[in-house]
């Protein structure tokens, strides 16, 4: 099954309102965008319906990102349509990681579980 990597814009207020997210960005200096990276076995636009719908699963554990289903505004396929599709969860996982802390040096905002 391969796994996509994905990039949700996310409203500045997120910055503001939220202490989590502000503290684990303290290189943010406001003029590019909050960010949220995933990976997911779904498409890119079907996961960010489920985040903004509050998907829980059958056993009815949330599996949205509080951030996006509060702040997500829209996908940002140009920072993530170069990431060809991963064969393992493994590998996906670690490409999710080294995505944020590449946008992170940009100075984006970034959040990802």
């Amino acid at each position: 099954m391969p796994y996509h990597i994905y990039v949700i814009e996310l409203s500045k207020k997120v910055f503001n309102e939220n202490y989590r997210f502000r503290n684990a960005n303290p290189q943010f200096n406001g003029v590019l965008q909050c960010l949220y990276v995933g990976m997911t076995s779904k498409s890119p636009k079907e996961r960010f319906e489920q985040h903004k719908n509050g998907y829980r699963n059958k056993k009815g554990y949330k599996l949205s990102s509080y951030f996006v289903e509060k702040y997500g505004l829209y996908l940002r396929p140009s920072l993530y349509n170069h990431i060809t599709p991963i064969s393992t969860r493994e590998e996906a996982l670690k490409v999710e990681k080294e995505l944020t802390l590449k946008l992170r040096r940009q100075k984006y905002a970034v959040w990802s579980n």
